[in-house]
C-alpha cells in the first residue's frame, strides 16, 4: 500500500510540476526523490557538501596566477572568497536518483519593495551584508549599508515569475539563495545545474541542485551563471557582473532589424493578414450596427447613426477590446465590415517594436522624439558598449528598464547600475531606455517642481493614405514628490501613474486649466508652439509605421480604424542654433486605452470618435487633423 501511496504522490507531483521541471531540464531520474524531499522538507545538502573559505595566497607560494585571478573575479561580493566542495567520503554519483538537493532561499522580494524590507525586516540587512561581504556592525539598519546591499545584490539575485494570476502577481520575483547556494561559484564547465521550482502545495520556491557528472571528495561544486547561453559574446555580456571587462569591443550602433524579424513577430502573434480589398462605400444616411464588448462605448455612444447589436454576425462595425487576429477571413467573407484595429499595429504598441520602426525616422540612434532605446534580448552588447562609453565620458547614465508589453509602470525600474540592467534581462523580455535626466517640470504649489506626462488620444482613420487626427482634449498626470535624480526607487517622485496605486494621492488638472498655468511658468514657450512639436512627432511616428508594407509596417487595410493613447513627456534640449527647446519624448503608444476620464468630462467623446473614424465627419467633433 505504501508503494501505491508513493506512486500516487509522484503522479500528483508530476501533474503539478512536470512542465516546470522539463523547462528547467531537471532529469526525470531525480523527480521521485525530489518529490519525497519536498514533501518531507529534507535539506540534506549538508551531508554531502561543505563551504570552504579560500585564504589569500602569499606571494612566495607558487600558484597558477591566471586561475587565481579568474576565481577572484568570479567570486561574487567584496568579502572573503568562498567555494563549495564535496565533503562526503564516497563522493557523489550523478546516476544515483537521490543525488538531487534542495536549496532554501534567504530572501524573496520584488525589486520595488527591497529597500523597505531591508529597513524593516529584523535581521535581514545583517544577514545580507554578511552573505555579500559588506561590513555592517550596528544593530539599526543604516542607509549606507542598505545602499551597498541594493547595489551588490545583483551578483546574487535569481528570478522566477508566476505564470498565473493578475498582472501584479505576474511581476517577476527575485530571490537570494541561502549561504550555501549563494557560495556556489561560476564555471564555464560546471559540475552542477540549478533551477528554481515553485512548490505549489506549500506555495513556496526552492532551488533544485543536481550534478552533471560524478564527483569525488574535494571536488568543487560550480554552476554556469549564464546557463543555456551558447553565443560567446552574449555569454561575456551576461557574465559581466562577475567577470568585469572595461570595454566591449562592439559598436553601439543599432540599425533597424532585418525583415525576418518582423515576419517572426507576425508568426508569433498568429495574425493572418487580409487579402487586398477595395475601400467599401456606404450610403450617406446609413445607420451602422455596432458590436462591442467595451462598456465605455455601450454607456456613452449615443450618436443616432450608430445602434448596438448583440449579434456579431450582423454587425457593420466590430469594436473589440481584445486583439483581432484573423483579418484574412474577415476580408474574404465580409470586406465591408469595419474593425477598430489595424493588422500589425503592435509595431506601435509594443515597446521594442516602437523603437525599431522609429529608427526609420531617425537613423540607428532613433529620432529626437524617442529616448535612446535598446532591446535587451537582441541588443545587449550594443547597450553595454553605449553605457560604458557614456561612463568614460562622464555623461549621465540613468536608464529605465521596461517590459515589452506591460502597462501602468509594472516591473519598470530606474537605475544607473549596469549589473542590475544586465540581470533584469533574465526576468522577462525588456527594453532599456535612456531616463530623461532633465525633464520639463511643473510647479505644484503643495509639492514643488514635479515630473508630469501628457496623454493624447489619436485617431487613425487610414494608414495609406495616412489620415491621422488628435482629440482636442489631452490628459495630464503628475508625480507627487519634487523631482531630483536620486531615490530612484521612490515611486511617487519618478512615476506619474497614480490611479492604480492604493492610498496614493492622484492630482488632476484639466487641460484648459493646465495651459495658462504652464504658460505662466514658462512664458517663452506658448502651448500652441509646444503642441506643434508634439504633433510633428506624432506625424513622423505614424509615417514611419506605415512607410513599409505589412508585416514591416501597419497594414493599410481599408476597413480598419483605430484610436490610440500616446503618452509623452517634455525634456530640455538645445536646438542647432543653441536655443533651449522643449523636446517631446514619446514614452509609449497604447491600444484601446481606458477612456473613463474622457467620457466623464466630455460626454460626447465616443460620438466624436465614431463620427471621425466611421462617418468621415469631423465638424464639431473636437479633433485636429495632424496628417
Amino acid at each position: 500500500m505504501a508503494g501505491e501511496g508513493e506512486e500516487e504522490a509522484l503522479a500528483a507531483f508530476v501533474a503539478l510540476h512536470g512542465a516546470a521541471l522539463r523547462a528547467s531540464r531537471v532529469p526525470t531520474q531525480y523527480w521521485e526523490s525530489l518529490s519525497r524531499k519536498l514533501r518531507a522538507e529534507v535539506f540534506d545538502a549538508g551531508d554531502y557538501f561543505g563551504i570552504m573559505q579560500v585564504e589569500e595566497v602569499d606571494e612566495e607560494e607558487e600558484v597558477d596566477e591566471e586561475m587565481e585571478e579568474q576565481f577572484k573575479k568570479a567570486n561574487p561580493g567584496n568579502g572573503p572568497c568562498f567555494k563549495v566542495i564535496v565533503t562526503n567520503e564516497n563522493g557523489l554519483q550523478a546516476s544515483n536518483p537521490n543525488s538531487v538537493f534542495l536549496v532554501d532561499h534567504a530572501w524573496t522580494y520584488r525589486v520595488e519593495h527591497a529597500r523597505q524590507q531591508l529597513r524593516r525586516v529584523p535581521g535581514l540587512l545583517h544577514r545580507m551584508a554578511n552573505l555579500m561581504g559588506i561590513p555592517f556592525h550596528g544593530e539599526v539598519p543604516d542607509e549606507g549599508s542598505i545602499e551597498q546591499v541594493l547595489q551588490e545584490m545583483w551578483k546574487y539575485n535569481q528570478t522566477y515569475q508566476l505564470s498565473q494570476g493578475t498582472a501584479e502577481e505576474k511581476v517577476p520575483v527575485w530571490y537570494i539563495m541561502d549561504e550555501f547556494g549563494s557560495r556556489i561559484q561560476h564555471s564555464d564547465q560546471p559540475s552542477f545545474a540549478a533551477a528554481p521550482l515553485f512548490y505549489v502545495p506549500q506555495q513556496i520556491a526552492y532551488t533544485v541542485l543536481w550534478p552533471l557528472r560524478d564527483l569525488e571528495t574535494g571536488d568543487e561544486v560550480t554552476r554556469d551563471y549564464a546557463y543555456g547561453e551558447t553565443d560567446r559574446l552574449i555569454r561575456k555580456c551576461v557574465l559581466l557582473p562577475w567577470v568585469p571587462t572595461e570595454g566591449l569591443d562592439v559598436s553601439c550602433v543599432t540599425p533597424e532589424p532585418p525583415d525576418e524579424h518582423y515576419q517572426a513577430i507576425l508568426a508569433e502573434n498568429k495574425e493572418k493578414l487580409p487579402v487586398a480589398i477595395n475601400a467599401p462605400v456606404y450610403a450617406k444616411d446609413k445607420v451602422f450596427k455596432v458590436f462591442t464588448d467595451i462598456q465605455q462605448v455601450l454607456n456613452n455612444l449615443t450618436h443616432p447613426r450608430f445602434v448596438f447589436t448583440d449579434n456579431e454576425g450582423e454587425a457593420d462595425i466590430l469594436y473589440n477590446f481584445s486583439h483581432f487576429k484573423d483579418y484574412r477571413k474577415l476580408s474574404e467573407e465580409k470586406p465591408e465590415v469595419m474593425v477598430n484595429q489595424f493588422p500589425c499595429e503592435n509595431l506601435l504598441t509594443v515597446k521594442d517594436c516602437l523603437a525599431s520602426i522609429a529608427r526609420r525616422a531617425g537613423g540607428p540612434d532613433g529620432p529626437k522624439w524617442l529616448p535612446r532605446t535598446f532591446n535587451l534580448q537582441t541588443e545587449l552588447p550594443q547597450f553595454i558598449s553605449y553605457f560604458q562609453q557614456r561612463d568614460r565620458r562622464g555623461e549621465d547614465n540613468h536608464w529605465i528598464c521596461k517590459p515589452w508589453n506591460l502597462a501602468r509602470s509594472l516591473d519598470t525600474h530606474i537605475t544607473n547600475n549596469l549589473n542590475s540592467i544586465i540581470r533584469h534581462r533574465e526576468s522577462s523580455p525588456k527594453v532599456v531606455c535612456k531616463y530623461i535626466e532633465e525633464p520639463v517640470l511643473f510647479e505644484r504649489e503643495d509639492v514643488g517642481l514635479v515630473k508630469f506626462d501628457v496623454r493624447y488620444v489619436v485617431l487613425l482613420r487610414s494608414a495609406r493614405p495616412l489620415r491621422l487626427y488628435s482629440y482636442d482634449v489631452f490628459w495630464l498626470r503628475f508625480s507627487n514628490r519634487a523631482f531630483s535624480l536620486d531615490d530612484l526607487d521612490d515611486y511617487e517622485k519618478h512615476f506619474t501613474v497614480m490611479n492604480y496605486a492604493p492610498g496614493v494621492t492622484l492630482k488632476q488638472v484639466h487641460c484648459e486649466d493646465f495651459i495658462p498655468l504652464f504658460e505662466k511658468q514658462y512664458p517663452e514657450y506658448p502651448w500652441t508652439m509646444v503642441q506643434e512639436s508634439i504633433f510633428k512627432a506624432f506625424a513622423e511616428l505614424f509615417q514611419a509605421a506605415s512607410s513599409k508594407p505589412a508585416p514591416l509596417g501597419i497594414c493599410d487595410y481599408p476597413s480598419s480604424r483605430a484610436i490610440y493613447a500616446i503618452d509623452l513627456m517634455l525634456k530640455w534640449d538645445t536646438s542647432r542654433d543653441g536655443k533651449r527647446i522643449m523636446q517631446p519624448q514619446i514614452l509609449e503608444v497604447n491600444f484601446n486605452p481606458d477612456c473613463d476620464r474622457a467620457c466623464q468630462y466630455h460626454p460626447t467623446f465616443f460620438n466624436d470618435v465614431f463620427s471621425t473614424l466611421f462617418l468621415d465627419e469631423t465638424d464639431n467633433c473636437h479633433v485636429t487633423c495632424i496628417v
